[in-house]
């Protein structure tokens, strides 16, 4: 959202008003700074009337954190923002005196220099991370004609109504050769630095500027991040505005936004920390998923035909996903099995478990008009309505329908009870699709605000069903798989990239958004292998079958043509056999990165740029990712099997070939399709299973503790967590050629050292072992 026509002028139709000094400063409840900065430099007695001020709060809720309110009408209504679950305010030390006030909180510190002009620093030991100086707080009148916003954000709801609206924005500064990333789930280039970002839930698929998965957050690569913490539609202009700052505007009364610092890794962790974490997921939700795809024709007949297809050809299957057509057309959602093509629901469950399945059944947040529980729920009052009290209602996607109205408790336990009598019937999980499309013109139970409500409802949604999996389930032990989120959604993990196409281009398309979700706060992501709209060739399957199953997790789905992979040919089969029992064989490594997710926030999958913060030639990566702390993937995406990448500074081991080289360069190479870039760094200690047949085993029975030297002397200390909660710790010091690891688990494991001279390998003996090589 622009305000401005080039540096010195405002664009026809807006006036805005800019803080200019701060006047007075004072001590607040919690250890807040109380700040009023008048539109005008305060020249004399006359100058304090007949114009407005800003009031300015500034806030610690964590250490290291620094909150920042700006309020013009405090009665105005509050949209609220979106709950901060790890926030402790108080803690931080205060310092007002003449020259101004401090805010220390941890090791960040705000600066509010007293009087014109306008100034607050963010410093983090004596360095300037940002700052808000003259022209960045301003108080925009807009009127309805002028232009200043995209002529669409979706298909639902005007963002501004008729007669003039007011916006708040703030400007930080923005460095030379500073990068921004993240604000969620965006399919164009990993650096944000010349782009137009608009915080407003959309499905608008993975080739345009649109998201499913919208969070007003960043970060920035010179040690710090942003957090706005408002719900409703955030703009932000990323050196758009003006090149040498950082612009988010929301419409209202009130701005609250949050600096966060550190490298990118400790940002997220503080960020996460304060808004929520992800939430560890079952072991068994790492393994391959396979599902029916969309229109395609399915019964019972055809799902035991494909996972016994799976069985026979030799491909562990963990999960099987029934989608939208497991229920009869016209009713979606009505969570009643199609009795046409499975009579026997009870039954088929059953019988599937005893295949060793899961089972994950699709569905949506709305209730069709010819579903027998549209008459429940408008008589009960569980649906949105429309300001007159007439039930919002629609045609696209299901005739007729309504959405479920999820700030209404009575309506949440109403929506559960149907998904807890699927669990009754042995289905495992969910696929919580949809609520994107959400209209603004509509009245909620709790009265909140519509525009908030557009990018929220998402996240009330899929907070009911991953409540009610946590409570049935136990916690650790509930999953869905989300399509549509925002800030805080990461703690009701799974979430997928929604609908790309079948061509190398989405393929790169959906490893960008899933990276910049990445850079988020969300720890867990996953895509439809194949792509979703249309139908691979087979090239372009297997090289997004490796690349699935180098993610954190992995389905296979399509939209009207089935994901087997003999659908392809004989060498689908061989490939997805193959990546599926590598990653299987590496499940003590990906489990244990998935702990650090749920523990400092810090994803599965993580871009270039948050795994080697220090390295300039990564900043603009965003075609390669590390899979955990150690594991290089970059994907293919060319049908010659043409493939560039960066290796970082250090030594590189190919994962499967074995081959070493040196990083601090870039690369050229050439692969099959059962194999492409997947290089183990210097250093690095994998813990590999015993098994590739399962996901959920258990991890230190047959461990193979894999170590990749550096030539200097090391140590890493390793610990792997099994599904059951049990953790072992070990040890592993390397020096002059020679390897020693001790543990403190009683079971049977091995250690493998893999060098240029060859491959060394010695069992545990009483917890110890003892490798040396020439």
């Amino acid at each position: 959202m622009k305000f401005t026509d080039g540096f010195w002028a405002l664009r026809p139709g807006v006036n805005v008003l800019y803080a200019q000094e701060a006047y007075d400063l004072c001590l607040g409840a919690d250890n807040t700074v109380q700040i009023t900065a008048p539109t005008k430099v305060i020249a004399g007695r006359g100058d304090t009337l007949n114009r407005p001020s800003l009031s300015v709060t500034l806030s610690a809720p964590l250490p290291g954190v620094v909150g920042v309110r700006v309020e013009h009408h405090q009665g105005a209504r509050n949209r609220g923002g979106f709950g901060l679950p790890g926030a402790d305010f108080g803690h931080a030390e205060v310092v007002i005196d003449d020259s101004g006030a401090r805010v220390v909180s941890g090791d960040l510190t705000a600066h509010v220099d007293r009087g014109a002009p306008w100034s607050l620093r963010f410093t983090q030991d004596g360095k300037e991370l940002t700052r808000s100086g003259e022209k960045s707080v301003g108080y925009a009148e807009v009127a309805s004609d002028a232009h200043v916003e995209p002529e669409q954000i979706a298909e639902t709801g005007r963002l501004r109504p008729r007669g003039t609206k007011n916006y708040l924005h703030e400007q930080l500064s923005l460095g030379v050769g500073e990068h921004i990333y993240g604000f969620g789930e965006r399919f164009g280039p990993m650096v944000k630095n010349g782009q137009t970002i608009d915080i407003w839930n959309a499905d608008g698929g993975t080739s345009s500027e649109q998201s499913y998965k919208n969070v007003p957050f960043y970060i920035s690569d010179r040690g710090y991040g942003v957090f706005v913490d408002d719900p409703g539609h955030v703009s932000f202009e990323v050196g758009t505005e003006s090149v040498e700052r950082v612009q988010f505007s929301v419409s209202g009364e009130a701005l609250q936004y949050y600096v966060i610092a550190g490298d990118p890794q400790t940002v997220l962790d503080r960020y996460t920390q304060l808004t929520g974490r992800p939430s560890r997921v079952p072991a068994w939700s790492y393994g391959l998923w396979l599902s029916t795809s969309f229109t395609t024709d399915y019964d019972e007949a055809t799902v035991s035909r494909f996972i016994d297809g799976m069985a026979e050809r030799d491909i562990p299957l963990s999960v099987f996903h029934f989608d939208c057509f497991w229920m009869r057309e016209f009713n979606w959602s009505d969570f009643e099995w199609d009795s046409r093509v499975f009579p026997d629901p009870e039954g088929m469950l059953a019988r599937l478990h005893e295949k060793g399945v899961r089972v994950c059944v699709w569905i949506n947040p709305y209730i069709a008009q010819r579903s027998p529980l549209f008459a429940e729920a408008r008589e009960h009052g569980y649906f949105v309505t429309r300001p007159d009290g007439s039930l919002w209602q629609w045609d696209m996607w299901q005739a007729g329908m309504a959405l479920v109205d999820f700030t209404n408790p009575d309506a949440v336990a109403w929506y559960q009870s149907k998904l807890k009598a699927l669990l009754d019937q042995g289905v495992d999980c969910f696929k919580t699709d949809f609520g994107e499309r959400i209209p603004t013109d509509v009245r909620y139970f709790d009265d909140r605000d519509p525009e908030a409500m557009h990018n929220l409802y998402a996240q009330r949604y899929n907070e009911a069903v991953f409540d009610l999996l946590e409570n049935y389930r136990g916690e650790g032990e509930a999953v869905v798989f989300a399509r549509a989120a925002t800030a805080g959604g990461q703690r009701m993990p799974v979430h997928w990239g929604g609908d790309s196409t079948s061509t190398y281009e989405s393929m790169a398309e959906t490893l960008r958004g899933g990276l910049s979700l990445a850079m988020s706060g969300f720890g867990f992501w996953s895509h439809d292998i194949g792509g979703f709209e249309g139908t691979p060739d087979a090239g372009v399957f297997k090289r997004w079958v490796a690349f699935g199953l180098l993610s954190s997790h992995s389905r296979l789905h399509g939209s009207d043509s089935y994901r087997v992979p003999w659908a392809f040919d004989d060498e689908a089969v061989e490939i997805t056999r193959y990546f599926t029992r590598l990653k299987l064989s590496l499940m003590p490594m990906l489990y244990a990165a998935g702990e650090a997710a749920h523990e400092r926030g810090l994803p599965v999958m993580r871009p270039m740029a948050l795994a080697f913060p220090d390295e300039p030639a990564v900043s603009y990566l965003d075609a390669q990712y590390m899979l955990g702390d150690d594991l290089l993937v970059a994907p293919v995406f060319s049908a010659t099997g043409d493939v560039s990448f960066y290796l970082p500074e250090g030594g590189w081991t190919h994962l499967i070939s074995g081959e070493r080289v040196a990083g601090g360069r870039w690369i050229r190479e050439q692969h099959g399709y059962a194999s492409l870039p997947l290089y183990v760094r210097d250093g690095a200690v994998l813990a590999r299973g015993g098994r590739d047949d399962r996901p959920d085993y258990d991890y230190l029975d047959g461990l193979v503790l894999e170590l990749y030297p550096t030539a200097e002397s090391g140590r890493r200390d390793v610990v792997v967590t099994t599904p059951e909660g049990t953790r072992g710790q070990f040890e592993v010091i390397w020096s002059d050629g020679k390897a020693n690891v001790s543990a403190d688990v009683d079971t049977e494991w091995s250690l493998r050292v893999r060098t240029s001279s060859g491959v060394y390998t010695a069992l545990s003996s009483e917890g110890k072992a003892e490798v040396s090589w020439a």
